[in-house]
């Protein structure tokens, strides 16, 4: 595996040709991990979701989530991972707007379903990655400029592609996902959400995972723990102070529903992941 180290021996960006699926069993990476699925297919179960795929697609995974990938067929792949300390996502949104997009966002499937010309064109990219990595002193300039584009190029093709999908239209679900946003400090029960949208639990939970591919309890208790990994990331807010902010009673019930979602405290999260430099910048 290509890496790049930060001066505290830390993955700043890696590069990896697994010859077998070394995705086989759950890992949990501090790095934003991105996977070039190029024979194969099967589930990429990510957290408590999963969605199948069929090759050739890129997956998405943000740090510190649960993944693993159930083979149907053999697969094989390229995995590119990224610290935040070498590529801020939210500091760069201008430039490549894949926050939210490719990574964070609960409502969409992590995943990136390409043509053979467009696979082409990242193996491309990919090659040129290899050999800067393959340069006596590989630059970090180049390397960031040519994540940049693969990120750049990936959410592109995200956007057109939303855009063509024939979603079918359910006015419930995106009034749900709309209330979601607004209550989901203060309501946690789907039974709270299927009140407000007069429906009964039953046709809601159907509804729900039938667009989301998510049960209403999934993606409440999704979206809190959201909430709660970017104000670890992008503040400097302490525990408490996002406990509180997040409505828990207190640090240590918030660490323990955190440590249950995630496998990890909210201060592990924090030390692997680190300070984002956007929550420096309105200082």
């Amino acid at each position: 595996m290509n890496k790049v180290f930060s001066d505290t021996g830390n993955v700043l960006l890696g590069l990896d040709h697994p010859e077998d699926n070394t995705l086989a069993s759950p890992a949990q990476f501090a790095e934003y991990t991105v996977i070039l699925i190029t024979e194969g297919e099967g589930i990429f179960h990510a957290d408590f979701a999963s969605f199948p795929f069929t090759s050739p697609v890129i997956l998405f995974s943000t740090p510190q989530q649960s993944i693993y990938i159930k083979e149907t067929k053999p697969v094989k792949y390229v995995m590119l991972q990224f610290h935040s300390d070498f590529y801020c996502i939210e500091y760069h949104r201008n430039e490549v707007a894949c926050n939210g997009l490719l990574f964070n966002n609960i409502y969409i499937e992590p995943s990136l379903k390409l043509s053979q010309g467009e696979l082409d064109s990242y193996l491309q990219l990919i090659r040129q990655i290899n050999d800067e990595f393959k340069q006596p002193d590989p630059s970090d300039i180049v390397l960031r400029a040519y994540l940049q584009l693969f990120l750049a190029k990936s959410s592109s093709i995200k956007i057109k592609s939303i855009e063509k999908q024939k979603v079918f239209k359910d006015e419930k679900m995106d009034l749900f996902k709309q209330l979601l946003e607004e209550n989901f400090l203060t309501l946690h029960k789907p039974s709270d959400y299927a009140s407000l949208l007069a429906m009964t639990p039953n046709n809601f939970t159907k509804q729900c995972t039938r667009r989301f591919n998510k049960t209403p309890s999934q993606l409440i208790q999704e979206r809190l723990i959201l909430e709660a990994k970017k104000q670890l990331h992008l503040t400097r807010l302490s525990i408490k102070e996002i406990a509180f902010a997040l409505k828990f009673q207190d640090e240590y019930y918030f660490s323990r529903v955190f440590k249950k979602m995630t496998k990890i405290s909210p201060q592990t999260f924090r030390n692997t992941t680190g300070i984002s430099i956007v929550a420096d910048l309105s200082i």
